[in-house]
């Protein structure tokens, strides 16, 4: 999945400046072009994870044009970051994992005072 960006441009004194108009919030900086889209992609998946975590909704990307043309950005610079659509993807998924015994007695025993299984309180204690 492609995103938009809009890039303002850094100085000699001054950062690149990356925002993610369809994620609201998500932005990145760098001193150098290279470094702040790099930034954009982290802060788009990180922004995604954050938003499914807590039940919200993911907005499909705008067209290039529709953000070139927003007055909000007039004189920035253009782009398209690549976002991971796996990031996307809550497909129940079997694992197999080998933990000692007695860590695997450990975890059982925390998911059982928690009230849950041991593959919800897994994701649980990755989430959180």
């Amino acid at each position: 999945m492609r995103y938009p960006i809009a890039i303002e441009s850094g100085t000699e004194t001054t950062a690149f400046g990356v925002v993610i108009p369809d994620l609201p919030g998500a932005f990145s900086a760098g001193d150098t072009l290279d470094e702040a889209m790099a930034g954009a992609e982290e802060a788009a998946a990180g922004w995604i994870d954050a938003t499914l975590d807590a039940g919200g909704a993911i907005p499909p990307p705008s067209s290039l044009e529709a953000i070139r043309n927003n007055p909000d950005y007039s004189g920035w610079l253009f782009g398209v970051i690549t976002v991971d659509p796996a990031l996307l993807d809550d497909t129940i998924e079997r694992v197999n994992i080998t933990l000692p015994r007695r860590v695997l007695r450990r975890l059982d025993a925390l998911a059982r005072s928690a009230g849950e299984s041991r593959s919800g309180y897994i994701a649980h204690l990755t989430l959180s």
